[in-house]
């Protein structure tokens, strides 16, 4: 779970390109980081550290047309300079950066400790000497990178490097890795934002493919192979929708904040879908003789919401799975299923992995995602594209009201009731943007005053809410380092209500529905043992302590109820003086297992 970038091409400042580069990624979660750079000499130029990427502004960087850089996630061995990627030889003169886990490596590490020197506790080492050998037996680097993979047991995408060879190789299976087509230059990234600035035309790399990427002719070209055999493929070209701008920060002071305040046209962009694309999706649902909504995380969540809208709106019965749990419920599967895949980057390995296995059984695809060519994208029958743009912060925000949104729309085509849908999300979209105002956010930082100092918090929903509750947990557990769990309101007196002592802060996710005595009763009840009970509801009640207004809007309440505690998560990390952004422990693309 970590952040690649290359660059080849005319600029001189090739370090600097890719410096930045690694900047635009650091969202996605990193502990180190390194680069190396081919300047002529003997050897490649190399420089790792520990830490952020920018501690390094005045860091001086020779000419360089080919650079590779790498921002690390520690999985195998610690955080260390050593650790940090790009790996070289011994003699300098290759240089590797490379995501995913070997889950051969100690079996690799073992044999081909026998002749190499190993500097790092990172299976990642091993490709460096794999391809060393390759090379000293004849092998051209494009072919030791390709024999090198078929030694490789696991997900990976890595970019190689040599100080002899004007030329950038790759190869990919499982992790993401996509080429950036600019004029006369290319860019080698594990996500789009790291390139924006220079161009929106992408290449898609797709598993058991390597690409070689060469300078020996006046325009540098690119060259795409299967590792299979080393047979030329042709590569599609994407442009990408995103502005540049949409990519950074802009007057705000974290990206969380920022794409929290985009909800207000977000949701208009995902209600906003092709009518004859959602009815083809619905077309598929009625036909499978099974249907499951698959996520993991966030997307977990909003998988059980869509649960929750079909039953509720379409009275039907849809399975949510956690991609990582769906392996346990695939002896259902087989070629009358249909999965409903939920994920912000299209590239979430638990979930990736449980949609090869369904593929491989026959079943139909749907992927929700929103990234257009994503991993995701190119392996299902139909995708629907949330159009949230780039979401930086790892907390999940206006993507994940967006995917409600989208599961929203599906829930009322199975009815017939799509324009109804849509008009519910614009609408909804509109009690958004007169929530989102500067006194709303000062109303919900004094309550994270309030709560700053507090190491344990709960939440608890019913009905539609149920599933909010439990996002609710996540950003705040995300952001704030605050242990917060969240429950059904009903299940509070089979256990957890003996965790409430004097002054425990409750949050109570409360509708104008059928939910609502329910749940008031089951915050009556923390109350009564001492509770501190904030309510999240469209109307105040006696037993709140402090309330959070939110609009009414009928079934289109977990995308209003959320956002609150969205709010109020950024302005406890903030207080806590934690960075929102990037949370420790934690990556924005979970492109591992």
């Amino acid at each position: 779970m970590c952040g690649i970038f290359a660059y080849l091409g005319p600029r001189n400042d090739a370090g600097r390109v890719v410096i930045d580069g690694l900047k635009r990624l650091e969202y996605r979660g990193y502990d180190s980081w390194g680069i190396a750079l081919q300047t002529g000499e003997d050897r490649l130029w190399l420089k790792k550290e520990v830490g952020k990427i920018s501690a390094v502004e005045n860091l001086e960087l020779p000419n360089a047309q080919i650079a590779i850089g790498h921002s690390r996630w520690a999985t195998h061995g610690g955080v260390t300079q050593k650790n940090a990627h790009p790996h070289l030889n011994e003699k300098g003169t290759l240089a590797v950066v490379h995501n995913g886990i070997i889950e051969n490596f100690q079996e690799l590490r073992k044999e081909l400790k026998k002749k190499h020197k190993f500097r790092s506790e990172t299976d990642s080492e091993i490709i460096t000497h794999l391809l060393e050998d390759f090379l000293e037996a004849g092998k051209s680097l494009e072919e030791a990178a390709r024999l090198a993979s078929f030694r490789l047991q696991g997900r990976f995408a890595f970019v190689v490097i040599s100080n002899s060879e004007r030329k950038l190789v790759a190869a990919r299976r499982g992790s993401p890795l996509i080429i950036g087509v600019g004029e006369g230059e290319y860019f080698l990234a594990s996500d789009i934002p790291a390139f924006l600035p220079y161009t929106r035309h992408v290449n898609y790399l797709d598993d058991d493919q390597m690409v070689v990427i060469s300078m020996d002719k006046l325009i540098p070209d690119a060259l795409f192979l299967t590792l299979e055999d080393a047979s030329p493929i042709s590569k599609r070209s994407i442009e990408i929708d995103w502005d540049a701008k949409g990519a950074e920060k802009g007057d705000y002071p974290h990206f969380m904040l920022k794409e929290i305040m985009e909800q207000k046209e977000t949701i208009c962009r995902a209600a906003n879908q092709d009518d004859a694309l959602i009815h083809e999706v619905v077309d598929l649902i009625k036909k499978s003789k099974g249907t499951f909504l698959l996520g993991c995380g966030t997307a977990g969540k909003v998988a059980l919401t869509g649960s929750y809208l079909f039953s509720r709106i379409a009275k039907e019965h849809i399975n949510a799975v956690f991609g990582s749990e769906f392996p346990a419920q695939a002896h259902f599967i087989n070629d009358k299923t249909l999965i409903i895949a939920i994920s912000q980057s299209g590239e979430t390995a638990d979930t990736m992995e449980a949609l090869e296995l369904a593929q491989a059984k026959g079943a139909k695809i749907v992927s929700i995602v929103n990234v257009e060519g994503s991993s995701m994208d190119r392996m299902s029958d139909i995708t629907i594209n949330i159009k949230a743009g780039p979401e930086k912060a790892v907390a999940s925000t206006k993507a994940t009201t967006a995917q409600i949104a989208v599961l929203t729309l599906l829930a009322y085509a199975m009815v017939g009731r799509l324009n109804e849908a849509k008009q519910l999300l614009v609408d909804a979209a509109s009690q958004i943007t007169e929530m989102l105002n500067p006194r709303y956010d000062g109303y919900i930082e004094t309550l994270a005053v309030k709560l700053k100092d507090f190491e344990s918090m709960y939440v608890i929903g019913r009905g539609l809410n149920y599933p909010m509750a439990l996002e609710a947990a996540i950003k705040l557990q995300e952001v704030s380092y605050i242990h917060a769990e969240g429950f059904a309101g009903g299940e509070l007196k089979h256990g957890p209500i003996a965790l409430i002592t004097q002054g425990t802060p409750l949050i109570a996710l409360v509708s104008k529905d059928e939910s609502e005595p329910e749940i008031l009763s089951n915050a009556i009840e923390v109350k009564a043992r001492g509770g501190y009970v904030v309510g999240v509801s469209p109307e105040n009640n006696d037993i709140f302590d402090y309330w959070i207004k939110v609009p009414d809007v009928g079934n289109a309440a977990p995308i209003l109820s959320i956002i609150p505690i969205q709010i109020l998560a950024y302005k406890l990390a903030v207080l806590r003086g934690n960075d929102p952004d990037m949370p420790r422990n934690l990556a924005k693309s979970v492109t591992v297992k």
